[in-house]
């Protein structure tokens, strides 16, 4: 498969009967070319289309299609290593997709910086050069700072850059649980018309006294949930219905 330079289109040579994109998606003009049927294939459209047909075994491959813009996703996973590796493939997602990539570090990380980054190398991703390139950075939370208060102070100066930011919390600990949902509703209300994606950390062991309705409305005060184990990858997503 070619590789796909980002910000330009792909000129798709031969018949848009033979490239078995839909006719609906070749989404500009006929191009003045001495080339007979030759179209010009909006990056986009071309990228939704490989999307739907990729059937990758790896944890980066399942989540590339999976994550929209925007996005405020509940992630869950067995063991620590498992979050981190879970980082690691959303931040490796937004890396392709072009973002500013954000860690926050506050008192439910847990984990020190090395050992971030660390596991994150582990798992593929490339830092010295995305912080080269201005493109990763950890963000320290205040004290007793709110997951939608510190991305409204940190996404107000980044945004300027013009790129999609994504955005990595854990869960907060010590906070009564239906005011953590609140919060988390709240932030899902933030992300909803920026472009942001969020996703928020927690150990499976942690949601373990969470009975069935208090897990759907965690659930649900987030636009989708992903679940990683020694099983596999588990992924959720919430659908509005349209009206009528």
């Amino acid at each position: 498969m070619p590789e796909i330079e980002q910000d330009r289109c792909l000129l798709l040579l031969g018949s848009w009967r033979n490239s078995q994109l839909p006719l609906k998606m070749i989404a500009c003009h006929r191009l003045k070319t001495n080339q007979s049927n030759t179209w010009r294939i909006r990056r986009s459209a071309l990228e939704e289309f490989l999307a739907r047909g990729e059937h990758s075994a790896t944890l980066v491959g399942q989540l590339r299609s999976f994550y929209r813009v925007p996005d405020n996703v509940l992630a869950s996973a067995k063991t620590t290593e498992m979050l981190h590796q879970l980082d690691a493939a959303f931040f490796r997602v937004g890396e392709v997709r072009g973002g500013t990539l954000a860690k926050f570090l506050g008192p439910e990380t847990g984990a020190s910086v090395e050992e971030l980054r660390s596991d994150w190398e582990g798992a593929g991703l490339e830092l010295e050069r995305l912080e080269a390139e201005g493109r990763l950075h950890f963000v320290p939370e205040e004290k007793d700072e709110v997951h939608v208060e510190a991305l409204r102070r940190y996404y107000e100066e980044a945004a300027e850059g013009g790129r999609t930011i994504w955005v990595s919390f854990d869960w907060a600990v010590g906070v009564d649980l239906g005011e953590a949902l609140r919060r988390q509703r709240k932030l899902t209300s933030y992300v909803a018309d920026r472009q942001l994606v969020v996703q928020t950390g927690i150990q499976e062991s942690a949601t373990d006294e969470w009975v069935v309705p208090v897990g759907l409305k965690a659930q649900l005060a987030h636009t989708a949930t992903v679940w990683l184990s020694e099983v596999g990858l588990a992924t959720t997503r919430a659908s509005p219905l349209a009206e009528g």
